[in-house]
């Protein structure tokens, strides 16, 4: 663990029986970098992620530096149905005021008027707030993401979307996001990452400013590049000849 704030791994490789899904893998990722990590199912990304959070053991043979103290949101927001919001929030927290942490946590992401509320109430766009601001109240220098928008309906991941970018820009820490959704990867990243075959395949920086749209003119070549990296082959555009 290191104290700086980017990300390094060197010669990474994880394998599960006869599948080997890292293959001495390197990637580095820049201190306060928002990068969105994409691949086909089982090509390792929550792997990957498990193994940043430290919730996987790295084998003895790879170099991981990571900034501490890091905190991670998964796709369930994992709360404690016997706790109320705030204590989710604070829980394991090392502080003499842990709900006045929590307060203002729950504050910045819109859920101060549930501090009290069981989780069990909370609608599928709340509770994922809630576990977003139980990690940021960490204060951590490594924030992952994995697919923590993918059970949202469109409109909460939206709302969801520009939450995210807000606290990434207050707060700056170095973001990984999981993703197996290219149009968000492109709305919310400065840099995409492709997995293949263990390795990074793709690495695509995303030079559009926010806010960013769908519409704009440099989005879909970026995004048909993605695809194609994902296996993923576009139609080509048919020329209408006109009518007679």
């Amino acid at each position: 663990m290191s104290n700086n704030a980017g990300v390094s791994v060197r010669n990474l490789t994880r394998q599960f029986g006869e599948n080997r899904v890292l293959d001495a893998l390197d990637v580095e990722l820049e201190p306060g970098a928002f990068v969105a990590l994409l691949g086909r199912s089982g090509s390792g990304k929550t792997t990957l992620l498990r193994t940043l959070a430290g919730l996987d053991a790295a084998p003895a043979d790879a170099q991981i530096d990571v900034p501490t103290p890091t905190a991670v949101v998964f796709q369930e927001p994992r709360l404690l149905p016997w706790k109320p919001v705030w204590q989710n929030v604070a829980l394991g927290l090392a502080d003499p005021n842990p709900r006045r942490r929590a307060e203002a946590a729950l504050g910045e992401v819109g859920l101060s008027h549930r501090l009290d509320a069981w989780p069990g109430t909370l609608s599928g766009g709340e509770a994922q707030r809630a576990a977003l601001a139980r990690a940021l109240v960490r204060q951590p220098k490594l924030l992952l993401l994995d697919e923590p928008f993918a059970a949202l309906d469109a409109l909460t991941r939206m709302k969801m979307h520009g939450l995210v970018l807000d606290l990434w820009r207050t707060h700056a820490p170095t973001t990984l996001i999981v993703t197996h959704d290219v149009d968000e990867a492109l709305l919310l990243a400065d840099r995409v990452l492709v997995l293949e075959h263990g390795r990074i395949a793709t690495d695509l920086r995303v030079g559009m400013d926010r806010p960013r749209d769908p519409t704009n003119p440099g989005f879909g070549p970026l995004r048909a590049k993605l695809l194609r990296a994902l296996g993923v082959e576009l139609p080509a555009a048919r020329v209408l000849e006109p009518s007679a």
